[in-house]
């Protein structure tokens, strides 16, 4: 049996924790974002995401990682657990859970598109699914990657060429090492911040070709395109260069939204499953029971709608496959 305590998933066969907010003894942390890292007693996770929580806890009392590769499953308690890429940074990943009474998928964070710097994104089949669905709305169907990618391009080439400063606003854990292979690539010369850097180099670790780059210092002369994290204040040129700011975000498919972010703004640059790809991983898992958390809580009624038995977790909720 598995429950919702606490705000956290809980799989009490195993006394196991599943991207719980509070710390615990023995915990599956799916990916290195702030909202689903914590420095537990145990880390269960990927190699890469090990890498990535290590330095995010650097100045905490450092966990026990216990990891495991991408579809290696190891047996707990007579069950068999398997992570598989998420695809939503590095490192991310799924947790498959086998037991006689079936199967269970944990999704966490994910995205069916290809990007450039995180792992292919990967389906299984199972009977129970627990999938986030932030972007659970029709309205919210993101461009084709490629198309947004070219968009960034010309808005960072036509700010340099009018003597302005394209800055990029981006969470400082894989949107921000997207943005700079996007950019990058494209011969645009980049300056980061150094939240941005030191991720960066556990890319490199891990063997994601970024391309150079430089670390923002003390003085930014203004000639390159600037990747920064939002709401943390913006350096100054040296040479007086006016900025224009630009937000990645899925959420700048809403009206305005990039002015939630103090951009003048947004690209639909997004590490999430928009919502056609929501249902995509459904038909692709095919699993008999639906479970939703961090997202909206009305594409219950859509997955319903179309003939799939579906529930939002609620707090203290206990299933029974587990």
């Amino acid at each position: 049996m598995f429950s919702l305590d606490e705000n956290s998933l809980h799989v009490r066969r195993l006394d196991l924790w599943i991207d719980s907010p509070a710390q615990r003894s023995r915990c599956f942390v799916s990916h290195g974002h702030a909202d689903h890292a914590r420095a537990h007693a145990t880390v269960i996770t990927s190699p890469a995401n090990a890498k990535i929580c290590a330095l995010r806890f650097s100045k905490q009392s450092p966990p026990r990682f216990e990891t495991h590769a991408f579809n290696d499953p190891w047996e707990l308690d007579g069950h068999r657990l398997t992570l598989f890429s998420a695809g939503h940074v590095l490192g991310s990943s799924q947790l498959m859970i086998e037991g006689e009474l079936g199967t269970f998928v944990y999704t966490g964070d994910f995205k069916l598109e290809a990007s450039l710097t995180a792992e292919p994104p990967e389906v299984k089949r199972c009977d129970v699914l627990l999938m986030e669905c932030t972007y659970g709305r029709p309205h919210y169907v993101f461009p084709p990657r490629a198309e947004v990618a070219a968009e960034m391009v010309t808005f960072a080439r036509e700010t340099l060429g009018a003597g302005e400063v394209p800055v990029f606003l981006a969470y400082a854990l894989g949107k921000a090492q997207e943005a700079l292979a996007i950019l990058g690539n494209d011969g645009i010369a980049v300056t980061v911040h150094g939240s941005i850097d030191a991720f960066a180099r556990v890319y490199d670790e891990a063997g994601v070709a970024l391309p150079t780059y430089e670390r923002y210092r003390t003085t930014f002369d203004g000639t390159s395109a600037l990747i920064w994290p939002p709401f943390r204040a913006l350096p100054k040129p040296s040479n007086g260069r006016r900025m224009r700011t630009a937000v990645l975000t899925g959420w700048s498919l809403d009206r305005s939204a990039h002015v939630r972010y103090g951009a003048e703004r947004g690209f639909p640059l997004s590490d999430h499953a928009d919502y056609p790809a929501l249902f995509r991983y459904v038909e692709l898992a095919q699993p008999r029971k639906v479970l939703l958390n961090h997202g909206r809580r009305d594409f219950v009624y859509r997955l319903r709608a179309a003939g799939i038995d579906a529930e939002y977790l609620e707090p203290n909720a206990q299933l029974s496959l587990f």
